[in-house]
């Protein structure tokens, strides 16, 4: 999946002072975050699945899938969503 970010000038001169190539830098940065957060979810699925006696999907995209359509996670969109509601 591609995504396209823009960049003032500023900003770009900016990162340039801290990366040597700021498109792979932004690349990486994104991975990482999501390789963590990947991480996070096989943990809490898993836990979920053998607290509950449920099979355990075989391989990464299917436990970040399972916990998705166990309900054990949402995304940031919809957990802000309730927050919100939760504020009004």
């Amino acid at each position: 999946m591609d995504y396209t970010i823009t960049l003032t000038d500023t900003e770009k001169k900016s990162l340039e002072f801290v990366a040597e190539d700021v498109k792979e830098w932004v690349g990486s940065t994104a991975k990482e975050r999501a390789r963590l957060a990947k991480l996070e979810i096989i943990a809490l699925n898993t836990e979920h699945c053998n607290s509950n006696a449920i099979a355990i999907a075989v391989g990464e995209d299917a436990q970040v899938t399972q916990a998705y359509s166990l309900g054990i996670i949402k995304t940031a969109s919809e957990r802000n969503k309730v927050e919100s509601k939760k504020l009004s």
